[in-house]
């Protein structure tokens, strides 16, 4: 349903694998064995309905964001077509995340020449996502494929977040999509102390909607957020973080920020250093990437970020790449963190309205409230 494969359609199904003696605890480790498990199945399965599948597993690139290695590129885009990037000088700064303007409208020139040659499906089972990256962008924009982008999912989600009737997911998502399009600024806060304001004039809300089926399609499964970019350098104010991307902390980490970057990371909890490693390693992963609304009335789990960040009436604050959503920031980095109870004030020529009011989504679709 969510992908409206059709026999005889070219899928590539991927994966990514922990190295070989990685240290990790036993429900990590038995996370990860399941998403490879999970990506097998799932390619059977699209050979089993005629597509013709390629089930490919690479070594995990190791961050949110990087872009996939040119074995990858070719199986998506076919070898002609990795070659003449490769010839155009324009293949490696993209895998790098330095390519320039011109470097991006050369490799778009000719990810749409050779669309022919790039597959029609791609279900994104890795374990770090390649949603923010310029091979997921160029195969969606200029080769027209559909996306399915799946990081950290896990088999539970579909008697969960995956079992939840669509089309008033689409409904929702495209209201508060559309409430945040009519916005200049908007303002989060919550209960415990995050206040955040920045710019979004300009800037497209998108809505991820969970249906995958016109040509060049993207989104998250499970999906369910209305999302967008905020200008660069606009953003100003105080994140207070009480979940890493896949658990509680045992304490808040204060992120400050100013000038549309995280520059102060506080606090006592072992993840402040986590998080300010990954910030200093480069000076875009500062960036204040991603405003995001849930809209899943199925989602619940707040320990996983794929799940979380779809989970009716959060918000999610990303940091680092925000170039797939109309952003100006490329990085080898994007990272969610998850806000419960909060409020989302938007304003613009028409005025003031609350998206959302201590968690509470007061965005009408079709005449129907949202939480009703």
């Amino acid at each position: 349903m969510n992908l409206g494969v059709r026999a005889g359609e070219r899928a590539l199904v991927f994966t990514d694998l922990m190295p070989v003696g990685a240290v990790v605890g036993p429900v990590e480790r038995s996370r990860r064995e399941g998403l490879v498990r999970l990506a097998s199945a799932a390619a059977r399965a699209a050979s089993d309905l005629g597509l013709v599948t390629t089930h490919h597993e690479y070594a995990e690139l190791g961050g949110h964001g990087k872009e996939p290695t040119r074995e990858t590129w070719a199986l998506a885009f076919g070898e002609a077509a990795v070659r003449e990037l490769e010839g155009a000088g324009v293949l490696a700064p993209i895998i790098e995340k330095r390519a320039c303007a011109e470097d991006i409208s050369k490799a778009r020139e000719i990810a749409r020449s050779r669309r022919d040659d790039a597959v029609g499906v791609v279900v994104a089972l890795s374990n770090y996502s390649t949603s923010h990256t310029r091979f997921r962008d160029l195969l969606t924009s200029e080769a027209g494929a559909r996306y399915a982008s799946m990081p950290l999912f896990e088999e539970e989600m579909l008697d969960g977040a995956m079992d939840v009737d669509w089309s008033a997911v689409e409904r929702r998502t495209e209201a508060v999509a559309k409430t945040l399009r009519g916005a200049e600024s908007v303002r989060l806060t919550t209960p415990d102390g995050t206040d955040i304001s920045f710019s979004v004039a300009g800037r497209p809300a998108m809505a991820d909607t969970g249906m995958i089926t016109a040509p060049g399609s993207f989104g998250n499964l499970p999906a369910g957020e209305a999302y967008l970019a905020p200008v660069e350098g606009t953003a100003e104010g105080v994140l207070i973080l009480n979940w890493a991307p896949e658990r509680k902390l045992a304490s808040p980490v204060r992120v400050k920020v100013t000038g549309g970057l995280a520059l102060e990371v506080s606090g006592s909890e072992p993840y402040m250093e986590e998080l300010r490693a990954a910030l200093a390693a480069r000076p875009e992963n500062r960036n204040i990437a991603e405003l995001g609304v849930g809209t899943n009335d199925r989602a619940k789990r707040p320990d996983n970020i794929l799940e979380s960040e779809k989970i009716q009436g959060t918000v999610h604050i990303a940091f680092g790449d925000n170039t797939s959503m109309g952003g100006k920031v490329s990085a080898p980095f994007h990272q969610d963190f998850i806000f419960f109870g909060p409020t989302l004030v938007a304003t613009g020529p028409g005025g003031v309205v609350t998206v959302l009011q201590d968690g509470r989504l007061l965005v009408d679709y079709q005449g129907i409230k949202a939480d009703g």
